[in-house]
């Protein structure tokens, strides 16, 4: 199964760290992040899941909840968090889900077989309230995830749903965003009463609506 943009986040039941969760009620009315590790007790994703755990209030801010997932048992889970805490100095208090049987992975597409027979890839998938599927990224296995970045995304798609704007290349909060093609002029000036540097009538730059 590819699960592309506007998609709904499937739901499922399943064992984790802070007990069994049903995926959709778990998530309630806040953003989602679920990420997949190919393997517990390897080296990259004991680096990701203790940097996570440090952005815990980053994410609060953003009524984001954050899910980890491997393919091991929940025992193996609990051992491998003492270690992240040991090694990375934070303690993931956030759910890892025990995926033993591939359920989970399968549904969101995570076992990529020409790269693993056995593991998944790391996945990351941003959802919204409505249990919509924003954003996907795949890493390779061997190349560990950049959370400022996945912060930035959350910032844009937050900030584009409530104004009709784009954020450009490059961008972090703060910085000039663009008004989409899809606004007119007059209501733009309405929303923007401010003005914006029309570089070209389909590239209007405004500064980021607060």
């Amino acid at each position: 199964m590819t699960l592309q943009l506007g998609d709904t986040a499937p739901d499922f039941e399943a064992d984790t760290t802070l007990g069994t969760i049903r995926f959709h009620e778990w998530l309630g009315d806040s953003w989602g992040v679920l990420f997949s590790h190919p393997k517990d007790y390897t080296p990259v994703c004991t680096t990701e899941l203790g940097y996570t755990a440090k952005l815990k209030n980053e994410f609060a801010q953003r009524n984001t909840q954050v899910i980890g997932l491997s393919v091991d048992a929940l025992g193996d889970h609990h051992g491998w968090i003492e270690d992240i805490e040991a090694t990375q100095g934070a303690r993931p208090d956030f759910p890892m889900i025990a995926d033993a049987d591939r359920k989970v992975s399968t549904l969101y597409g995570m076992l990529h077989p020409n790269a693993s027979a056995t593991t998944t890839v790391r996945s990351v998938f941003i959802i919204d309230p409505q249990k919509k599927v924003r954003l996907t990224i795949t890493y390779p296995a061997s190349t560990g995830r950049n959370f400022n970045e996945i912060l930035r995304v959350l910032d844009s798609l937050q900030l584009t749903d409530q104004h009709q704007v784009a954020t450009p290349v490059n961008w972090v909060p703060g910085d000039d965003v663009i008004i989409v093609p899809s606004v007119s002029d007059e209501e733009a000036r309405q929303r923007f009463p401010e003005g914006w540097d029309e570089q070209r009538p389909y590239l209007r730059v405004v500064k980021q609506p607060q």
